[in-house]
């Protein structure tokens, strides 16, 4: 029997019925009745659910496989286990980093030895642009020592800092990399300390001088080199710490490197009351967004410094752009200058017009799941069929604008591709439902979009996923002295690497997500994390600035907005659309889940 319409019955709490509904037509793709194109490429379409089986609106049938692995009880002393398990995992990496690396950048997990630049071979940017050999690993873990409240670690490890790192290093050094891992950090910890509250627990260091905002000031002073002599004010992409930018030194960057630094440039400044380091950050954003297509308001991914003209046309949400993005929104919420959101909002507009394919609707309507792809910026036409793991971030943006549902539906997909490989590949190819990148360098962006969702939704789905994430990491990473680089998703090869963001997101997005009752969610302060998952507090002493004369465009956007007015305009979803009686369900309906399990291969 088949009908031609739902029929929706309304649950009333206070009657103790359940809904009934009759049952929905088999599901076919229908393109052509939605005003965002197809997802590309042959995905498998929907399918109908059996004849003769009512579904509930939220959630799948009763003894559907997802309702029985997502929708039972998550006890507290599961969660208390599994916040434990996550601490044991931060605990061993950075142990082992201490006792076999430092003072060295990383560890090397699998021969348990530390690792610093290549200098034999200057060439090798995977190493060089990320290790200075200024102990980064043992710099970039100081907040998440706070975080998890082990502060005798944390006042021996910012006393190791200060008596052990110096930036005096012939060190050639990508920009991005030192603010986001280092100067980020160093500031983190410093607003730790000398955070009146302390909300972490002690974290005070006696007799400490901001001897970590001088090494963070230090530090931004020999990356300020890279903003000098460029035509455009996008600064180059590397820096050396001793001499200044290399006479080699190339004139492309990525638009995230050059783009991202305002967060961390910001505090500084703010901080010591020196418009320098904003100025020039902000100078590089507002260059790059001249820059955009007047046809379809997008971005590249390489521009070249000096002419301004795009090397790199593709517009996407990883690597090159994602943290361009991010940073808008971030900067708005932190220093409260409204032409950062009306930036964003400019940008988020473009992205759903030109980048998103699939059905309108997250949780309703047909067609293929949305996905965002990469695109040529000044045509909008699909580049290539691939998308990178850096792009999983992307759901935990749309929560903090509170664009939740579509947020819950791409979390899927990256979940998705999670379930399948145990990790996710550096680049999948949606269409060829295969890696193109397999390796998996630990990264952190799907547990923090997690987090972010869980902290949204309080939804314990999102803790079944967390669980997921952290036994693959246990089961397939973790080596003699660490926890390794994934060579091959596919064949779980290991290669001889542990990035210092497992420790400074990962670890910590994990711990947080099933620790509810961490100052972070319990103090009452207002806390935001930086790209590379640095704590920051959001409070006044940041939303004031002496040189508003000075600094770019200032005088065009002078009203701020105050913490607790923080919201993204022109936004008719929110948080408040996912509505309590769903928090205990699923929040992607089975028949969409599995939908999007046949999409990556996965059934």
């Amino acid at each position: 029997m088949r009908w031609r319409s739902v029929v929706l019955g309304l649950l009333l709490a206070r009657l103790g019925l359940q809904a009934l509904l009759a049952l929905l037509p088999a599901l076919a793709r229908g393109l052509g009745l939605h005003p965002r194109p197809p997802c590309p490429g042959p995905g498998p379409a929907a399918p109908a659910l059996p004849a003769g089986r009512a579904a509930p609106l939220w959630g799948p049938a009763r003894g559907d496989e997802y309702e029985r692995r997502y929708s039972r009880a998550f006890p507290p002393q599961l969660r208390a286990r599994l916040r434990d398990a996550a601490r044991g995992m931060f605990v061993f990496g950075y142990d082992s980093y201490m006792e076999h690396a430092f003072p060295r950048d990383e560890l090397d997990p699998l021969h348990c030895r530390g690792r610093g630049p290549d200098r034999g071979d200057p060439s090798n940017l995977n190493i060089n642009d990320v290790l200075g050999n200024y102990s980064l690993t043992l710099i970039d873990a100081l907040d998440t020592l706070a975080v998890m409240g082990n502060s005798s670690e944390f006042q021996k490890a910012v006393k190791l800092v200060i008596d052990t790192v110096s930036f005096d290093k012939d060190s050639t050094v990508q920009v991005f990399e030192a603010t986001i891992r280092v100067l980020g950090s160093l500031l983190s910890a410093h607003i730790i300390i000398t955070d009146s509250k302390q909300p972490f627990g002690d974290m005070t260091i006696k007799d400490y001088d901001n001897e970590l905002l001088h090494l963070a000031h230090d530090l931004a002073v020999r990356l300020l080199p890279a903003f000098e002599n460029t035509k455009t004010g996008i600064p180059y992409p590397r820096v050396n710490l001793k001499k200044g930018v290399p006479a080699d030194s190339h004139n492309e960057t990525c638009t995230a490197g050059a783009g991202s630094l305002l967060v961390e440039f910001g505090i500084l400044s703010r901080l010591l009351g020196d418009s320098t380091f904003e100025w020039v950050a902000r100078r590089a954003v507002k260059a790059l967004w001249s820059l955009r297509s007047n046809n379809t308001g997008l971005l590249g991914n390489v521009v070249n410094i000096q002419t301004g003209h795009w090397v790199g046309k593709q517009s996407g949400l990883g690597a090159g752009s994602d943290s361009f993005y991010e940073y808008l929104l971030k900067s708005y919420i932190l220093f409260g200058e409204k032409e950062d959101l009306e930036m964003f909002n400019d940008a988020y507009r473009n992205i759903q017009n030109h980048l998103r394919r699939g059905r309108e609707a997250c949780n309703e309507g047909e067609g293929d799941p949305p996905l965002y792809v990469n695109v040529n910026m000044y045509t909008g036409q699909l580049m290539n069929t691939w998308i990178d793991s850096l792009q999983a971030f992307f759901p935990g943006l749309q929560v903090l604008i509170g664009d939740v549902e579509d947020a819950i539906c791409l979390h899927a997909f990256y979940y998705a591709i999670w379930k399948r490989y145990g990790a996710l590949p550096e680049r999948y190819n949606w269409q060829l439902q295969a890696p193109d990148v397999p390796f998996y360098p630990l990264r952190p962006e799907l547990v923090e979009s997690t987090y972010l969702l869980y902290q949204a939704t309080k939804n314990p789905f999102y803790l079944h996923v967390g669980m997921d994430i952290l036994q693959s990491l246990e089961k397939y990473t973790k080596a003699k002295c660490g926890y390794a680089t994934l060579h091959h998703v596919v064949e779980k090869t290991k290669e001889d690497r542990m990035e210092s963001f497992f420790l400074s997101e990962t670890c910590k997005y994990l711990y947080l997500l099933f620790d509810e009752e961490n100052p972070v969610h319990k103090s009452g302060n207002k806390f935001m994390f930086t790209t590379e998952g640095h704590i920051v507090s959001v409070d006044e002493r940041f939303r004031n600035s002496l040189w508003e004369d000075i600094l770019p465009g200032e005088e065009d956007s002078a009203e701020k907005t105050k913490p607790n007015e923080l919201k993204a305009a022109n936004f008719s979803s929110n948080c408040n659309r996912v509505p309590d009686e769903r928090r205990y369900l699923l929040p992607l309906k089975s028949n969409y889940m599995r939908q999007i399990d046949q999409m990556v291969g996965l059934i």
